[in-house]
């Protein structure tokens, strides 16, 4: 049996998964073909952390192997005596409709998941082998324990009420975390993994996995295949930034989620959430492209999907030309049509979300404010059995039956019931035939992913020629429909012409009940008319196609990019590069130091030198060292270049006697302590600030934590200690603010790192570097090394010029040793990058005492 815990949760998750008897007994399920003829296989040394570039093979269909929590799949034990089990498929499963959507002919499908039935240890091998022979349904088998603390336990008493904005401030609310559990979810994450591992073809295959049951699952395929082309679809909401960040291993999931290419979600706001997320606990920000959502981690591109799922339009429509469906509506019409009674339905799972009792209290108020309403509206409640299990189940049901009888026991009469509450399991088709003979659906759920009832209403209502002779209505009749459904459903941006309503507040519902009463025919059918068009166009396979597209769209430039993986455990991540971008090696930047005469070295300072997140902005002793030990070599030319004014620099760096100076993007130069400093362009009077000042402390007073830095001749607002969100959005305004108010001064308005900063037209960091290579050339010093790093957008304009000076080959010579670096990896002018300010320092002391060598031996000759 699989080990109950894991004190290591990084060997786990690095894929060192201890023997057992479950791993002995799962043997190796013979891959699909993808050739005809041809059994595609990886040997055992490719499944570690693939790093070489990787060429397609070639294959007839694309492959999609689709992971869920459970197969769509229905077992059953044979009762005729036999042993064995027979199988079938499970028609009302998402996964098994979402074929529709993707091609039988254009696209092979295999499924991973688990079965609901439990198969005994001696049989699971005889059940993978028919499921994937008959199926293409790779069954994945977990021991009893452990499915229950996986499932039961870390998913139900901890991913899903937190997902559902239920937060554990008591034992009694979710439970408060428990490790244990976290480490079943990560086991069962992994025995997923293994079992995909068993029939993947990496090169060409697709992965699409569903929902929060398998949220680590990304970083345990990435880790083996690090091109693996992966999407994920997220089916629950996703909570806001201020309820996902009280969760022990917040950072663990999202990390794991980005290990994806394609990431989907119902609606705005749970992806907004997501975003959010990224940005507060992750510092990863978005950017949207040409309609497309996306995020920059570590050189790969995580696209973000926005598209709600939509219900099987043929299965839908085939349950509706059913004889026992017409039967039931038949029923349910001499039930309440034909007696002068309205149906509203209501039709839940019985969970605390689902809203019910609500339902019940806004249909108690609705008898009590519109007395004309008793004996002529019935409420019609289905509750499905819950998914889940515990002692707030228990409590749904209990208060709902409670309340039904209170409210039957009120306005009930002799052959009058307002609410019947079904509590029982019903075929689909009396599910159905309730929407035909319903006038109006009430969806009051407090919180859920998407919800589908009101789409399948929607298409019942609009019936067919048998069913209209069942209601009375003429072949040509408009038909109509009301919905009544909670803001807080991700089907509701969708349903543009129903009631939305706040299921919290107990008269707005009832209100929005006798509303859907009493609303015109004409209008009824109109809402009806435009749902109906929505649905039946946005089907599950709409959705389901949308997706791959996009999945597809994603993923095509995999090849184009060399891959390895970083990081330990649940923090493994890939760094995916353009070929001609690479990381800059410490042994190759020394040994052309070394080789070389007349170097230039450009060094920008905040972000580069001096990380961002640093409150004392001022060098170290250490740095300061570091700078006089290369300016003391005399091969080297050295200049910081910084956005600081010139007095700030000249203060911090006042034992540099040597050291270059650049001040404010470039605007004051100096090529030592002891020069005078120079005006690089011209600058005009600087009277605009008088029209950007109180531009700037308009929004310092309203942006808390903003700051704003009088230079010379520049302003910069800086949103650096101030929420991320708001201030970027603040700097976008105050970006359009200034343009506008200094539409006619000599100056420009640009954004920078958490900043907006306005200085004179022409000054740029570019120029910098024009001038100290112009000053080297004049002194016959043409130079063979330059190093020039940055981390920003100014910093660009320095690659910039060095790149087509090499290219001219007048500043530098064409055979120079030239390294142009930026801080991060990150879409750049460079063509090299180191990851952070620590790892440049490292690099400088490196090159530091290279000199200091070559210094000494000069001093001792």
């Amino acid at each position: 049996m699989v080990s109950r815990s894991y004190s290591n949760l990084l060997d786990l998750a690095s894929g060192e998964f201890p023997s057992s008897s479950f791993t002995r007994m799962t043997r190796q399920i013979p891959r699909i073909m993808t050739v005809a003829g041809i059994i595609s296989d990886i040997d055992d040394d490719r499944s570690e952390s693939v790093c070489s570039d990787i060429s397609s093979s070639s294959v007839q269909h694309d492959r999609l192997i689709i992971v869920a929590n459970q197969l769509p799949i229905k077992a059953h034990r044979k009762t005729d005596g036999s042993r064995g089990y027979t199988f079938s498929w499970d028609e009302n499963s998402l996964l098994l409709q979402l074929k529709d959507g993707l091609g039988d002919e254009d696209i092979d499908v295999i499924y991973v998941g688990c079965l609901k039935e439990e198969i005994h240890p001696n049989e699971q091998d005889e059940v993978s082998q028919t499921l994937l022979e008959t199926f293409k349904c790779v069954p994945t088998f977990l021991p009893p324990e452990l499915f229950t603390r996986f499932y039961h336990g870390f998913c139900k008493q901890h991913l899903w009420p937190l997902f559902h904005y239920m937060l554990p401030l008591s034992p009694d609310l979710g439970g408060r975390f428990n490790r244990s559990l976290w480490q079943a979810y990560v086991s069962v994450n992994k025995i997923f993994a293994d079992r995909i591992m068993e029939v993947i073809n990496p090169e060409d295959d697709f992965v699409w996995i569903h929902d929060y049951h398998l949220m680590v699952l990304p970083t345990f395929l990435r880790k083996r295949f690090n091109r693996v082309k992966l999407g994920f679809f997220l089916h629950s909401p996703f909570p806001s930034s201020e309820i996902y960040k009280t969760l022990p291993v917040r950072d663990e999931l999202l990390r794991a989620l980005l290990n994806s290419d394609l990431i989907g979600f119902h609606t705005f706001d749970y992806a907004r959430h997501f975003l959010s997320c990224c940005s507060r606990l992750l510092g990863i920000s978005y950017e949207s492209k040409r309609g497309y959502i996306s995020l920059e981690y570590y050189g790969r591109t995580v696209t973000i999907k926005i598209l709600p799922v939509g219900i099987h339009m043929n299965q839908l429509q085939s349950v509706l030309n059913l004889p026992e469906t017409e039967s039931k509506v038949s029923e349910l019409v001499n039930q309440f049509q034909n007696q002068g009674k309205t149906m509203l339905l209501g039709v839940d799972d019985l969970d605390i979300f689902k809203g019910i009792s609500l339902k019940l209290l806004a249909m108690e108020q609705l008898l009590i404010q519109h007395p004309e309403w008793q004996g002529k509206v019935v409420l019609v409640q289905i509750a499905n059995p819950a998914r889940g299990t515990g002692k707030d189940v228990k409590e749904v049901k209990t208060e709902s039956y409670s309340t039904v009888k209170r409210i039957n026991d009120t306005f009930g009469r002799p052959g009058y019931d307002p609410v019947i509450l079904i509590d029982e399991p019903l075929k689909f088709s009396e599910r159905v035939a309730y929407y035909v003979a319903a006038e109006c659906c009430l969806v009051t759920a407090v919180r859920d992913g998407m919800n589908l009832i009101p789409y399948e209403y929607v298409i019942s209502r609009q019936g067919n020629e048998r069913l209209d002779k069942v209601l009375g209505l003429a072949p040509s009749a408009p038909k109509k429909s009301m919905l009544v459904v909670s803001e807080f459903i991700g089907c509701s941006p969708s349903l543009s012409g129903a009631i939305r309503v706040n299921p919290w507040n107990i008269d707005a519902v009832a209100d929005a009940m006798d509303c859907a009463l009493e609303l015109s025919e004409p209008e009824k059918q109109l809402r009806h008319e435009k749902h109906y068009k929505y649905v039946s166009s946005h089907d599950v396979g709409y959705w389901a196609h949308s997706f791959f597209q996009d999945l597809e769209r994603t993923c095509k430039d995999h090849v184009r990019r060399r891959c390895w993986g970083i990081g330990f455990g649940l923090s493994f991540r890939v760094v995916a590069l353009d070929l001609n971008f690479r990381k800059l090696s410490m042994e190759h930047i020394v040994s052309a130091y070394k080789r070389t005469t007349t170097r230039a070295i450009l060094l920008d300072y905040d972000g580069t030198l001096m990380p961002q997140s640093s409150i004392d902005k001022s060098p170290s002793s250490k740095t300061i060292e570091m700078l006089n030990t290369l300016c003391r070599d005399k091969n080297n030319m050295v200049f910081v270049v910084s956005a600081k004014s010139r007095d700030t620099l000249a203060e911090w760096f006042a034992d540099c006697d040597k050291l270059g100076l650049a001040a404010e993007h470039g605007c004051f130069l100096r090529l030592k302590r002891d020069d005078e400093w120079e005006t690089c362009v011209q600058i005009e009077e600087c009277s605009w600030k008088q029209n950007a000042r109180p531009v700037m402390s308009l929004y310092t007073e309203t942006t808390d934590g903003s700051t704003i830095e009088d230079k010379e001749t520049a302003m910069v607002w800086s949103y650096e200690d101030a929420d991320p969100d708001f201030g970027s959005c603040q700097a976008k305004e105050l970006l359009d603010h200034l343009e506008s108010v200094l539409a006619n001064e000599p100056v420009t308005v640009k954004r920078g790192q958490s900043c907006v900063e306005v200085k004179p037209q022409g000054v740029s960091k570019g120029l910098v570097v024009k001038r100290l290579l112009t000053t080297m050339h004049d002194r016959a010093m043409v130079p063979d090394f330059v190093l020039c790093i940055g981390d920003d957008r100014s910093d660009e304009d320095m690659f910039e010029v060095i790149t087509s000076s090499v290219a001219s080959g007048e500043l530098i010579s064409p055979k120079a040793e030239v390294f142009a670096c930026t801080v991060g990896n990150k879409p750049s002018k460079a063509k090299y990058y180191l990851d952070d300010t620590v790892e440049i320092g490292r690099l400088m002391q490196g090159l530091a005492s290279v000199s200091e060598q070559s210094v000494n031996v000069f001093a001792f000759e």
